[in-house]
């Protein structure tokens, strides 16, 4: 059977700040080392802690990169490139909240934007190549989510057309994963064309099954949904490749329910919470990602409603430690069976 999850790692999105120890790769490794932290995963669009246009073109601040996490006692578990992901494809409805996620000389222009997104999105594949990663995460963006719910009625072919186009961005930026050796493993989230089992399927099939194109699997994502995040894993583990442990919350009342009636975070009824403290089942999960061989690593994503980040990262740690299952190469019981040869085998049976 295979071997150990790797962890505990946190991603450093959420933490990033412009204050010390945030405001820093040197320091946020640090920290996060000092809260037993093994890996982090790095966000590329946050210049404070990662040049991403340099680790694509040089080789040596990559070395130095890892020098410093290793200085720090963490290994680097992944590159993030959700924001960049999500801009490779943008419904117009979307246009002026998603500016917000590139720089100002593309906003207003949709087509430099994703023009600016698909060069980040290679310039990734090489940097994850450069630090040593076979894997990193992201988002597909989307150009169907506003047609999620069929009312008015969809036009035939709409969603089909979607997923085409989707895939023809996307199957020259997996051919530069291919060069590399590097996987995309896709968050599945709603806001994205890809949002659960059944989309992402569509989406492989229109990408002729592109072996890059793998699932950065969050079970907070699946809950809010009501989605069997355990089948998800008896279902598709061979395409996962990175694993976001994330916790969620769903309270449904008289009043409000899946959609959670446009309600702020704290008052919805589907909400995000510190780790432990929602009902996610993690021992389950983590009992189908060992048996299934998952040997990557479980990454803290850390959001939660009424917790503060401080303390739902100190307390992840230990969270993620206790349940990493060592996997064992033999059953309690396997001292009972005896080496037998043919011929007893037969006798047992009464064959001979």
């Amino acid at each position: 059977m295979a071997g150990l999850i790797k962890g505990p790692a946190i991603f450093l999105a959420q933490f990033g700040g412009d204050e010390a120890p945030f405001n820093s790769l040197p320091a946020i490794a640090k920290w996060a080392a000092g809260l037993g932290y093994k890996g982090i995963q790095i966000p590329t669009f946050d210049g404070r802690l990662f040049d991403l246009n340099k680790a694509a073109e040089s080789q040596a601040y990559c070395d130095e990169v890892k020098g410093i996490c290793s200085d720090a006692g963490v290994e680097i578990t992944e590159l993030s490139t959700h924001l960049q992901g999500q801009l490779v494809a943008v419904h117009p409805a979307y246009d002026l909240a998603f500016d917000g996620f590139a720089p100002p000389e593309v906003h207003g222009n949709p087509k430099a934007r994703q023009d600016w997104a698909v060069d980040q999105m290679k310039k990734a594949a090489i940097a994850s190549r450069n630090l040593g990663l076979t894997a990193s995460v992201s988002f597909t963006g989307s150009l169907a989510f506003p047609y999620l719910y069929p009312w008015p009625q969809r036009p035939a072919g709409l969603i089909e057309e979607a997923f085409r186009e989707l895939a023809a961005r996307w199957k020259p930026i997996l051919d530069v994963y291919e060069d590399n050796g590097v996987d995309v493993g896709y968050e599945i989230h709603p806001g994205e064309d890809v949002f659960d089992g059944v989309t992402f399927e569509m989406f492989l099939e229109a990408l002729d099954g592109h072996k890059r194109c793998q699932i950065n699997y969050d079970p907070s994502h699946f809950l809010l949904q009501q989605l069997d995040y355990l089948a998800f894993i008896d279902i598709y583990h061979e395409r996962i490749c990175a694993y976001h442990v994330k916790d969620a919350e769903f309270n449904p009342d008289g009043r409000q329910g899946v959609y959670s009636g446009y309600q702020s975070w704290a008052h919805r009824a589907g909400r995000f919470r510190s780790l432990g403290d929602g009902q996610v089942d993690f021992s389950g999960i983590f009992s189908r990602l060992a048996h299934y061989g998952y040997d990557s690593w479980a990454v803290l994503e850390w959001e939660c409603c009424l917790k503060s980040p401080q303390q739902g990262a100190a307390e992840g740690a230990p969270f993620i430690e206790s349940h990493i299952i060592e996997v064992t190469d033999k059953a309690f019981d396997d001292f009972a069976g005896a080496e037998t040869d043919q011929a007893q085998i037969r006798q047992m049976l009464g064959l001979s």
